[in-house]
């Protein structure tokens, strides 16, 4: 499949562009930031060809894709308009508790430049090599322009993030800049370097070094936000557009000079040196705990959560020691891809083991984890033993990073400096010993031919669907009949969702149109699927657009899998409130099987009642 059929299916199966209301992408998958949960179907994400799962941690609709998954983010922005700032960017606020919330943070602000800060990184890495083996020296106009290259993005972090935090915090991103910028000017930098003492309207400025920082910058963006929207509120029109970023400039640069800034840095301090204690304290058991466990918080989404660590781990002491703990883990999971791509004779298993051993070894761990190391377990297992092994060996050697970036061979240059060679051997050991536990304890075929029976024994045990027959469908509202064709929304005027009709209505009420079964039942209450006892699937969309609303002004009566009558109250919504906000309450009802069908054919005309004939459905 090409990425751009791929991208126009996931996009469809979240429910589409009016659904989401941000998109980013890390090293392997898309992270929606979903309108609507209901409105994803989780089911038909993870049957495209691919896909590789579908992962819901940290408020986010992960969509697991792989090497390509740039590529497939690409596509989406060009087919739609979720690159526009005013749309993806300006991010919905995350749902859920302050956990889920703060990852949605995280990921948000940091994963946009991931590939830019993993290869200065790298870049760093080799320099470093290149200087200790004599081939450099720091005096050379080579070294001078390399370590420009390497260093600047580290060196301006508050200006990257102050970029990424302004769309996910709604800010204006050219006084987001300005702030950040503010920071780390020539002549605040040399006050802070000559310890000068200065002063705003007598209040004394604490000047700190804010160069790498990521703490300061982030809490002044969030602010900088709250100031600009409760700005554009009480300013008139005509003057807000440069009266508001004045205000900010005047009130958010001195206030994170003043306070914010020395508070975050003293924050970051604070961290650093808890991370630092925790870690003093053993860090082989550090090692243990978190080389077993980082897998597991792979699969969760939630090893972002940590990254703000590394990041200033390396602003506040020049190296981390987090990363090294957990980095062998990903050599594990290639280890585990290795042992089942030897053990297996199975042609369909090795096709997906074998590119997955590889790309594993690159950092890019997804494709085994869902694909082969949850799927069979025992090499799940094994992984995180050969994980906890070579982060036990880490932590003994004291290894450290000294830049961000994805742990795999192309990123060893980063953990080049203390601990190197313990580094080195933690890897391999993790290597090879999970594939070698892998090949003898942790896989066989037999394991897939029991999951594939298994599987057509829950398709045997299910609910069979009823069969098809033909059927005259009634009308579940009283109102105005139109035709598809007349609705704004291409999606059901042109078909593509399945033939059928749509009605104006004129009360407030969606009644079954037949008997049978109801298959969806949005939360929102704009939108139901019922499926009758013929096999007929219909989709009511009441109104257009109107699952902004958020569930206001609908009552559902209803439930998913509840059995219904011809003419039972599905759905009450208050019509005049809905058109007030200015909503088109035109109704699509569609036929979503049609083409079981050989024919779907309007009944109603004009204006229709509930009860009345309004569909036929033939084979």
């Amino acid at each position: 499949m090409s990425n751009e059929k791929l991208a126009k299916d996931i996009l469809a199966s979240v429910g589409g562009e009016g659904n989401v209301s941000s998109l980013v992408h890390c090293a392997t998958r898309l992270r929606f930031k979903l309108n609507s949960r209901d409105q994803a179907d989780k089911n038909q994400t993870q049957n495209i060809p691919g896909v590789i799962t579908v992962v819901e941690n940290g408020g986010q609709y992960q969509v697991v894709i792989g090497n390509t998954v740039g590529d497939v983010y690409k596509d989406i922005l060009k087919i739609s308009s979720l690159g526009d700032d005013d749309k993806s960017n300006a991010s919905a606020a995350p749902e859920g508790n302050w956990f889920n919330k703060t990852v949605d943070i995280i990921s948000g602000i940091f994963t946009p430049f991931l590939g830019a800060l993993a290869a200065s990184g790298i870049l760093k890495g080799l320099l470093l090599m290149l200087v200790s083996l004599g081939w450099l020296t720091k005096t050379g106009g080579v070294y001078s322009i390399w370590f420009a290259a390497a260093d600047s993005i580290f060196y301006f972090l508050p200006i990257a993030i102050a970029v990424t935090s302004s769309k996910k915090f709604g800010a204006n991103t050219f006084v987001a800049l300005a702030v950040a910028g503010a920071l780390v000017y020539p002549n605040i930098i040399t006050l802070y370097n000559d310890k000068t003492d200065i002063s705003f309207f007598n209040i004394p400025v604490v000047l700190m070094s804010y160069t790498s920082s990521v703490i300061p910058v982030i809490i002044a963006v969030w602010l900088l936000s709250i100031l600009e929207k409760f700005l554009n509120r009480v300013i008139h029109d005509s003057v807000k557009n440069f009266i508001t970023p004045l205000i900010c400039l005047m009130v958010i640069v001195p206030l994170t000079l003043i306070a914010v800034g020395p508070i975050g840095i003293y924050a970051s301090l604070g961290l650093a040196k808890g991370y630092t204690f925790l870690y003093n304290l053993s860090p082989i058991v550090a090692g243990v705990i978190v080389g077993a466990g980082w897998q597991m918080l792979v699969v969760m989404g939630l090893h972002w959560a940590f990254i703000p660590i590394m990041y200033n781990n390396i602003a506040v002491y020049g190296h981390d020691t987090l990363k090294p703990l957990f980095a062998p883990s990903n050599f594990a999971q290639a280890g585990a891809a290795l042992g089942v791509f030897l053990k297996t004779r199975n042609p369909k298993v090795r096709a997906i083991a074998g590119p997955a051993a590889i790309t594993g070894l690159f950092g890019i761990t997804e494709p085994i984890i869902y694909g082969i190391s949850i799927r069979y377990r025992k090499p799940f297992v094994w992984a995180i033993i050969g994980g906890a092994i070579a982060g036990a060996i880490t932590g003994a050697a004291g290894s450290v990073a000294i830049a961000p970036g994805i742990p795999g061979l192309a990123s060893l240059p980063i953990f080049f400096g203390t601990g190197f060679a313990g580094f080195v051997i933690a890897i391999i050991v993790a290597y090879i010993f999970t594939a070698i536990t892998t090949y003898f304890f942790g896989f066989n075929d037999s394991m897939e031919t029991e999951m594939i029976a298994v599987h057509e024994e829950k398709k045997e045990a299910a609910t069979p669907a009823p069969a098809l027959t033909n059927e005259n469908i009634s009308s579940p509202l009283t109102g105005t009949v139109k035709p598809l064709s007349e609705i704004s929304d291409e999606v059901f005027s042109t078909g593509a969702m399945g033939k059928g009709v749509a009605i104006v209505p004129e009360d407030g009420k969606l009644l079954s149109p037949f008997n049978g079964t109801i298959a969806n039942a949005f939360r929102t209450g704009h939108a139901i699927g019922i499926v009758s006892d013929g096999g007929t699937e219909i989709l009511v969309h009441i109104g257009m657009d109107t699952v902004k609303l958020k569930g206001q002004h609908f009552k559902t009566h209803i439930s998913e899998g509840d059995r219904v009558t011809k003419g039972q109250l599905l759905v009450e919504f208050d019509i005049g409130a809905i058109k007030a906000l200015g909503y088109d309450m035109t109704t699509p009802i569609i036929v979503t099987n049609t083409a079981e069908y050989s024919d779907v054919k309007v009944l109603g005309n004009n204006r229709v009642y509930t009860g009345d004939s309004l569909l036929e459905v033939k084979l």
